[in-house]
């Protein structure tokens, strides 16, 4: 019998780079791959906490295997590692143990049989010391660039920022004196760009800035191997951004969006997969809990894995939320607020008793696909803005870091279905552009935008579509390819 390809595929270790990587590994197992997922030792445990000590057991030619961090353990072992030490993490320290484990695999094989020798890598764009690893064991790579096809773009363009001297900041008052407001308009596939609307690790003041130089350093070597870069986007959402791209890059596919791919692809052969990615634990009652709301009346609130907020805007969001008079569903994270665990007084309770809804976590999928679900308030990870987008889901927009910044300025000027609250948010800005989403005029032309998009989406994801050519178009000429 003919033994099945196996994909190994290891993601950046935060939940935002879990999750597409692990909807990519579904697409290949549908398509014929064994596969192998590789989380960090800390996330593998997180996953079991939240899962069950079994969860990820039993799954027919779908593994999952374990790395070290190499990081020192914290007191919480429930909340997001330190992304920047977790950058430089895996670049210093993550080759040795990724080639032991694919050696282990090989040697697994050789033994017995049961799994197939490894015949392909399946790998986040951050996690760029898999190509070494490739090119040592003389198999394809394929690179899921996991954000935006505009912030890979915006992370290209930072060495000429750097030789323009627009960055680094010269001190923190050009963070707030309207400096970030500078017009960028020399990067091709960038219209109507600003300062602020850059991935944001060029708001610094230290012209040695170690994030700025991993970035850079980090595209470089993307550039100079060359491999084949997926997008979890379609070529209609981004194709100012990828048609920039393709002159710097000569491989790059877009085989998305992955939430319309996995929804339009019958998935009977692994039911209970589809959780299986969620660090956190998730609430279901939520969703029954929605099933007694009105159509499109709920706005759900979740500013993701990452974001991290003071009590005060904690408390601006609260109350404009209470005072917007509208019913909401709000992911309240355990490590949300900077130091210390959230407190929302008993007045604010007893207002949104009747209306308000707060979790620790959710499938958010489910529940932006649920009817009742008419807007939702994000901070503009690539995942929710294309899960809003294919459900057909209006935003407000309150972006982080990051990416977040590039995909807010899409969202709100260039697709037009989200608006942007303020950095220094108050309740009152909050509450309108709640009520404005929900039932003013502007909501109600985001919704029919984003529902056209949403409809695009769908047809270039299902068979025949552009984004499902792509996927086919790179298992056999990528993956497949003999050695």
């Amino acid at each position: 019998m003919e033994k099945k390809p196996h994909a190994v595929l290891i993601p950046f270790p935060v939940q935002g780079h879990i999750n597409p990587l692990f909807k990519l590994a579904k697409l290949l197992h549908l398509r014929g791959f064994h596969i192998t997922f590789v989380n960090t030792e800390y996330n593998h445990k997180r996953l079991l906490k939240s899962k069950g000590p079994n969860a990820l057991h039993g799954f027919h030619d779908f593994h999952f295997e374990t790395i070290p961090d190499a990081l020192p353990s914290m007191d919480n072992d429930d909340v997001t590692q330190d992304v920047v030490s977790l950058l430089q993490s895996t670049r210093k320290n993550f080759l040795n143990p990724f080639k032991n484990l694919l050696a282990t695999l090989n040697a697994s094989s050789a033994l017995d049989g049961k799994i197939p020798q490894v015949t392909c890598l399946v790998c986040d764009g951050t996690m760029v010391f898999t190509i070494k690893a490739a090119q040592e064991l003389g198999i394809p790579i394929l690179i899921l660039w996991p954000a935006s096809a505009f912030s890979l773009l915006s992370l290209v363009h930072f060495r000429t920022l750097l030789d323009k001297g627009l960055i680094p900041l010269k001190d923190k008052s050009y963070l707030t004196n309207g400096y970030l407001d500078t017009k960028v308009d020399f990067i091709p596939g960038m219209q109507n760009f600003r300062l602020k609307d850059q991935v944001d690790y060029i708001r610094t003041t230290d012209p040695n800035d170690s994030m700025l130089h991993l970035f850079i350093e980090m595209v470089d070597e993307i550039q100079r191997s060359a491999p084949t870069i997926v997008f979890n986007t379609s070529h209609e959402l981004e194709s100012d951004a990828l048609n920039a791209l393709s002159f710097m890059f000569p491989s790059l596919y877009t085989i998305g969006p992955f939430p319309s791919f996995l929804n339009q692809t019958p998935q009977n052969n692994l039911p209970t997969l589809g959780s299986t990615s969620s660090l956190w634990e998730e609430d279901t009652e939520c969703l029954e809990w929605l099933e007694s709301k009105e159509p499109r009346s709920v706005v759900y609130v979740n500013f993701g894995s990452i974001t991290v907020m003071s009590p005060e805007q904690l408390l601006e969001f609260a109350w404009g939320l209470a005072n917007s008079k509208k019913t909401f569903l709000w992911i309240i994270r355990p490590d949300l607020v900077i130091g210390g665990s959230v407190i929302l007084s008993s007045e604010f309770v007893d207002e949104t008793r009747d209306r308000g809804l707060i979790a620790k976590w959710c499938p958010q999928e489910k529940v932006l696909n649920h009817p009742s679900v008419g807007g939702f308030l994000t901070h503009c990870g690539w995942n929710s803005t294309t899960e809003s987008i294919c459900a057909g889901v209006p935003m407000l927009c309150w972006p982080f870091f990051a990416d977040q910044p590039t995909n807010c300025r899409y969202i709100c000027n260039e697709w037009c279905i989200g608006m942007e609250i303020e950095n220094n948010v108050k309740r009152d800005e909050v509450e309108n552009l709640v009520n404005e989403l929900i039932v003013g005029e502007k909501g109600k032309k985001m919704r029919e935008k984003v529902m056209e998009l949403k409809n695009k989406a769908e047809e270039d994801t299902r068979v025949g579509g552009f984004s499902y050519k792509n996927l086919d178009k790179v298992i056999k000429e990528v993956l497949l390819k003999p050695k």
